[in-house]
């Protein structure tokens, strides 16, 4: 009887996280992920670890544009996106920065980065996320995503598979989540 009231009771605790767990996507290491609103597709990292996304980009410029801050910069790509970007700036993020990056005797432990709303289509999924610019030109993939914007998809990530959602297939933010 003892025995019978434990499993109940372990089932009670477990039926919630299998039902989160129901409702999210699996994705992999790295996905194809279409950015609309530059009609452009590119393989990103999905890193738990990091917390923002981070888009790379290059010439990066804030300015003032009727009494609001914008942001114009180059897509750090390749050769064919040589003409600007302009995006209202969402705000300034502070990135640690790691140990040997960065001079002790400078107080400053921190990269500030500009911040700007994008939309990203990953598998069938549509969100608008905040993504940090910089240049990313060293790394292998110019779109990181960070645990914010994977918790905005409900993603769930496999570090063993690779491209699990396949080409992007965007549908409405509303439209996904059904």
């Amino acid at each position: 009887m003892r025995v019978k009231a434990y499993s109940l009771l372990l089932c009670a605790f477990l039926l919630p996280a299998t039902s989160l767990a129901a409702d999210n996507a699996i994705y992999g290491l790295s996905e194809y992920v279409a950015l609309p609103d530059f009609a452009l597709e590119v393989s990103a990292k999905l890193d738990t670890g990091a917390q923002t996304a981070s888009l790379s980009a290059r010439d990066i410029e804030r300015f003032k544009r009727d009494g609001e801050s914008w942001v114009r910069f180059y897509l750090a790509l390749d050769s064919t996106h040589a003409h600007p970007i302009e995006r209202p700036l969402a705000r300034i993020s502070k990135i640690k920065r790691r140990a040997g990056d960065f001079d002790p005797e400078e107080e400053k432990t921190y990269t500030a980065r500009p911040v700007i709303e994008l939309d990203l289509c990953m598998g069938k999924a549509k969100r608008t996320i905040e993504v940090n610019l910089t240049d990313r030109t060293a790394f292998q993939y110019p779109l990181l995503i960070g645990s914010d914007a994977l918790s905005r998809f409900g993603a769930l990530v496999d570090p063993s598979r690779t491209h699990i959602a396949g080409k992007p297939a965007c549908l409405n933010e509303s439209d996904a989540d059904e």
